[in-house]
């Protein structure tokens, strides 16, 4: 089976400092994986090396089999499509935000979308519940929706590839889940290959086929596998310097994560 995402001996450093080392792993087609870790551990630079937006010193990345270097910007983005962090809305509708995701697939000369591009941007507004907003402006809606958005934007790409930098931050409980359970069901319905960073340990646990924990000790991987391989307590305290207790989640049995005071005995 070919992966889908391929990374090699993965180094990079910024002004001397170690902020990826000797990263390694892959992902195959169908799966969810997350990336978890301590903040400045090296998440979102692993992030912007698979966009090609910065290159490593050492190692190497392969998508659907391509070397990421050989691959043109438009190819790229045919096979893979991303959804960061912080997200700066233009002053469009929705529907013009949602179709800019068939950009890559424009032929020479061609400014306007055809007719199959229209098609494919309302399919993917239905998918994310977000087609009742096509004539809103995109930056007077919602965090959350400008977040659906975004995502719908990406899986007009319709892309073998999905990768999102921490979707849920600054989203309240209720958007989070929605995002999640979306992410979810589209990776059933659509076969959808899913790689995501993510701050929150249980929601990590709860949605994702497997884990990467990376550690802040000069960006390598302290262990990849199953939430239930990744997540024990033992890893935690040790990557994130805290004291927690590790149980299993009474309705999904995944690993379930809970602070213990310090106070406490």
């Amino acid at each position: 089976m070919k992966k889908i995402l391929e990374i090699s001996n993965l180094g990079f450093r910024y002004k001397k400092k170690q902020i990826l080392k000797e990263i390694s792993f892959s992902v195959d087609p169908g799966e969810f994986v997350a990336v978890i870790g301590p903040n400045g551990c090296g998440k979102t630079t692993l992030i912007k090396t698979i966009l090609n937006s910065i290159q490593p010193e050492t190692g190497s990345i392969r998508i659907m089999g391509h070397d990421l270097r050989t691959l043109s910007s438009k190819k790229l983005a045919r096979y893979m499509a991303v959804v960061m962090q912080t997200i700066n809305p233009a002053a469009m509708t929705v529907k013009d935000y949602v179709r800019l995701g068939r950009l890559p697939f424009f032929k020479k000369y061609q400014f306007f979308e055809t007719s199959l591009d229209i098609e494919i941007a309302e399919k993917y507004m239905q998918l994310t519940g977000i087609a009742n907003l096509a004539e809103s402006r995109i930056n007077e809606i919602s965090g959350g929706e400008l977040q659906l958005a975004s995502i719908a934007r990406a899986l007009t790409q319709e892309p073998s590839l999905l990768v999102l930098d921490e979707p849920t931050s600054h989203l309240d409980i209720t958007h989070q889940v929605c995002i999640l359970e979306l992410i979810n069901n589209l990776k059933k319905e659509l076969s959808l290959t899913v790689l995501m960073v993510l701050h929150d340990l249980n929601l990590a646990a709860e949605y994702s086929d497997r884990l990467v924990l990376m550690t802040g000790q000069g960006g390598k991987i302290f262990r990849t596998g199953t939430p239930e391989q990744v997540l024990t307590e033992e890893a935690i305290q040790k990557v994130y310097q805290t004291r927690v207790m590790v149980r299993p989640n009474p309705v999904s049995k995944k690993p379930w994560v809970f602070l213990v005071n310090s106070t406490n005995n």
